[in-house]
């Protein structure tokens, strides 16, 4: 195998896709419980970005140069110490974690949080799943408690998916309609709001219009749970829409909403915010794949692009405009 590789990295914080240059670096050296994988395919999740920028230098500082990347697709082409559950050829999809290495042709995966790829997901599929599918999964079935295992609710929760028609939105639409719940969701795009619709909501709303900007809900219910997508709205501005009871489910904590979460959590309000950030783990891969094979999970890729044209993949991602997932070929798909 070759000893070098080719790979995208930056050198300090800012800079946009202006800031990332193409590299050829070794080939990472497979380490205990780790697998070496040629990355067939990666895509870009808005904290890839959000940590060259520095948005969390203070609690996950990158170490310089840094190759971006988390949730890759790819072949198993090494095999760390005590690695017994992978072979080498398998198939495979990770999460590699806030340490990146996914934007080029090799990548470490932990086997914690690897796994293998089933027959008929490509791995284009593959890399889409990780950190936006597990953001979507564990806030709608953990924290909405909407269930996803055929049992049916008495009565159905009343969830909003702000953003719905971005990367975690969309997979949120289709498991929270899975378990059954009534679901309105905003789009600040026009082109996502037949998409959502598609996808199973009940109600879509143009968060660009006067009712889209409320939040209220055209058949004027109060949502139990808002799952919070894409651009932050304050607890305060989604409040007057919530049930009693209701609580928002931020995935895009920044300090400042953290500040705001930490007191609602404390008041005596039975309204909460609550901060979420997605665990990657090999049984929530395994329970997508399984919707995936019975046709009850779609993936929708907005863009593919070649490693070479990798800034304007991370451009496309900043811009805010996608539909779904932005992924980039690293090297020969399958």
């Amino acid at each position: 195998m070759t000893k070098t590789m080719r790979a995208v990295q930056y050198s300090g914080y800012g800079g946009g896709a202006a800031g990332l240059k193409h590299v050829e670096i070794p080939v990472p050296v497979v380490k205990k419980d780790y697998v070496l994988i040629r990355v067939e395919a990666v895509s870009i999740n808005p904290h890839d970005w959000k940590i060259q920028d520095g948005y969390v230098r203070h609690v996950l500082p990158p170490r310089f140069p840094h190759t971006p990347g988390t949730d890759v697709a790819g072949e198993v082409v090494g095999l760390g110490l005590g690695v017994t559950t992978f072979s080498l050829g398998d198939k495979v999809v990770s999460c590699l974690g806030t340490s990146g290495g996914g934007l080029a042709e090799y990548a470490l995966a932990h086997i914690s949080t690897t796994a293998k790829r089933p027959l008929g997901v490509t791995a284009i599929e593959g890399a889409c799943l990780g950190d936006a599918a597990f953001s979507a999964l564990q806030s709608v079935r953990d924290w909405a408690a909407v269930p996803l295992n055929g049992r049916k609710l008495k009565v159905p929760p009343n969830i909003l998916i702000t953003d719905a028609g971005g990367a975690v939105g969309t997979f949120a639409v289709q498991l929270a309609k899975l378990g059954g719940a009534h679901v309105t969701a905003t789009c600040c795009e026009a082109k996502h709001l037949e998409l959502v619709k598609s996808l199973g909501a009940d109600e879509v709303l143009d968060s660009k219009t006067p009712g889209g900007e409320s939040l209220e809900s055209p058949s004027g219910k109060k949502y139990d749970t808002v799952i919070q997508c894409g651009e932050y709205l304050s607890f305060a501005h989604i409040k007057p829409q919530l049930s009693p009871t209701g609580k928002v489910i931020n995935l895009t904590p920044s300090p400042k909403s953290m500040l705001l979460s930490a007191a609602s959590l404390a008041s005596f309000s039975k309204q909460k915010c609550i901060p979420f950030m997605p665990s990657a783990n090999t049984t929530d891969y395994y329970f997508l794949f399984s919707l995936m094979h019975q046709k009850k999970l779609k993936i929708i890729v907005d863009s593919e692009f070649l490693l070479e044209q990798a800034e304007k993949a991370w451009a496309a991602s900043i811009a805010g405009h996608a539909t779904g997932k932005i992924v980039v070929k690293c090297t020969k798909c399958s």
